[in-house]
């Protein structure tokens, strides 16, 4: 069972140049607050990458914006289509290694999985990888440092593909089934923001799934062997379970989810991993949730029907939503951070920044 979220978008290609829309909207929670930027291009945004002042957001319609500038002004960097017979895809991810080096990945079936990179800030793109397999899917992607990562597809033959590049992408090598466990009945992963794979320190990498289960795979040899841990979110339906994960300050793992046909339904949508066990964290049980992201002590997570936000490294939440956004779109899609921010992007082009003080 998969997670599409494609929205069908037909629009032609906007001018490089992309300014905010409208000034800056104030989001205010004592300690924090959003800076607002709304992108005309009316696109869904799942993926997300910030380093320093290089901000980039991607979606459907082969979507990638770029802002050099903190997010003040934003250039279309799109990656064209090759052919009049290739599809357009949902780029559900990105890689960032340097304000100018990317990964991007497309999600889909069959050809629509890709990997494009860049090395000039998205004026042009290579072609990586696509996907060779009928019933391939690519879901996430998470690198440890610009030539070692990790590509998480659907079910392949019974087991999850997991693929490992150590040339930044050029090859990459499926992880061999004997290092998996095996599927539980009715489990899927699912390709909602970039985050249901993530990398560690020491070779350490987790990624989650779903589908009447709740599960998170532990690595700790840079992906070459995983186990499973069941995991206490909500698990009842064939959309629910884990959808992203994330680290905090103190390499503590969350987990993440729900049941994106129940959006804002009210069940256990967070579990963190303390004293060798996973337990339930009260996050107020305001919906699913797809991303999450830390800046020191600070902690912002997300789905599309609203956000919350920590200040103590993620022990209790509270309230956090976009309340100048229509009820139902008082949150995003995906989060990414680095020292400074934390950017957040979600459905038409809605693009906000956290700023640390």
């Amino acid at each position: 069972m998969l997670t599409r979220f494609i929205n069908s978008v037909t629009q032609t290609r906007l001018p490089l140049l992309l300014l905010a829309c409208s000034s800056t909207i104030a989001l205010a929670d004592q300690q924090a607050s959003w800076q607002r930027i709304d992108i005309s291009k009316k696109v869904s945004l799942r993926g997300s990458a910030v380093s320093q002042n290089s901000l980039w957001v991607s979606g459907s319609d082969n979507t990638v914006f770029v802002s050099q500038d903190g997010g003040k002004t934003w250039l279309d960097r799109s990656v064209p289509v090759r052919s009049k017979t290739e599809q357009k895809t949902d780029f559900r991810d990105i890689a960032l290694f340097d304000k100018n080096t990317a990964i991007v990945m497309g999600a889909g079936e069959d050809k629509k999985s890709v990997l494009y990179q860049t090395s000039d800030a998205g004026k042009t793109w290579q072609l990586l990888n696509q996907n060779t397999d009928a019933k391939g899917f690519y879901d996430a992607i998470a690198f440890w440092d610009e030539q070692k990562g990790l590509l998480l597809g659907d079910p392949v033959s019974g087991f999850y593909v997991i693929k490992k590049t150590e040339n930044g992408g050029k090859s990459w090598r499926r992880i061999a089934k004997i290092k998996l466990p095996a599927m539980l009945a009715n489990e899927a992963a699912f390709a909602a923001s970039g985050n249901t794979l993530i990398t560690g320190e020491k070779g350490q990498a987790w990624l989650t799934t779903g589908g009447f289960s709740a599960s998170v795979y532990y690595s700790a040899d840079f992906g070459e062997s995983w186990q499973r841990q069941a995991v206490p979110i909500f698990q009842k339906t064939s959309t629910a379970g884990g959808y992203a994960l994330a680290l905090n300050r103190k390499q503590q793992v969350f987990v993440l989810g729900g049941d994106y046909q129940q959006r804002a339904g009210h069940y256990s949508n967070m579990a963190t991993y303390v004293a060798k066990q996973w337990q339930q964290v009260d996050a107020k049980e305001r919906g699913l949730r797809t991303a999450m992201s830390c800046i020191d002590t600070t902690c912002i997570t997300t789905g599309k029907t609203s956000s919350d936000i920590s200040h103590d490294d993620g022990r209790t939440w509270r309230e956090f939503d976009d309340k100048t956004a229509a009820d139902g779109n008082r949150g995003f899609y995906t989060l990414a951070s680095d020292e400074e921010r934390i950017l957040a992007a979600g459905l038409d082009g809605k693009v906000a920044i956290y700023q640390a003080n």
